[in-house]
């Protein structure tokens, strides 16, 4: 193993983290009814959690309506309680055969928790790269360690990976800047 083996390791790690980043931050509402806010609801189908989307028909009729019709109608009770658990701020409604969700305005109180939400998630991502930034710095000094590189290889790689989490943390920030800026629009 040498030191480009470590930070050809390291980008990818690092670059999963913005995905998910970008995952997470899409799940997060913006006044407006999308399908892809029950992305991460996942429902006790016959004790396996199973994701909505796969037992489900999830629709948008209205821009602040969304409806959800299960195909096995005796999971509607399990399908609500999803819902609830998910904690997206919806309050489902059930009437006997389809679940529907009115998506509320966004008011200045929920617009400011919603961005703290943004912030919370975004740190929790700045350590994950932070932590790939950790066993990558271990990963070289094992190498120095072991007398597989020399010290000037390792510093250099040392420097690189700071590089490279310098930019991924750069990332996220604009990330989270931008979701913020486009729940606090109004």
């Amino acid at each position: 193993m040498s030191v480009s083996d470590v930070l050809n390791e390291t980008k990818p790690k690092m670059e999963s983290v913005i995905e998910d980043l970008g995952r997470k931050l899409a799940n997060i509402r913006t006044g407006r009814a999308t399908v892809g806010l029950l992305d991460s609801v996942s429902v006790d189908y016959y004790g396996t959690p199973t994701p909505l989307n796969q037992m489900a028909s999830v629709a948008v009729p209205e821009p602040q309506l969304i409806t959800v019709q299960p195909w096995d109608i005796s999971q509607l009770g399990a399908v609500e309680k999803a819902i609830i658990a998910a904690n997206l701020g919806l309050n489902p409604s059930n009437d006997g055969k389809i679940i529907r969700l009115p998506v509320p305005p966004l008011n200045e109180e929920r617009r400011k928790q919603l961005a703290k939400q943004v912030h919370e998630i975004a740190e929790d991502h700045r350590v994950a790269i932070r932590n790939v930034r950790h066993s990558s710095n271990d990963a070289l000094k094992k190498l120095l360690k072991e007398k597989l590189v020399s010290e000037d290889d390792e510093r250099s790689g040392l420097e690189e990976v700071q590089k490279l989490t310098n930019s991924y943390v750069a990332k996220i920030d604009e990330l989270a800047k931008n979701k913020e800026a486009e729940i606090m629009s109004v």
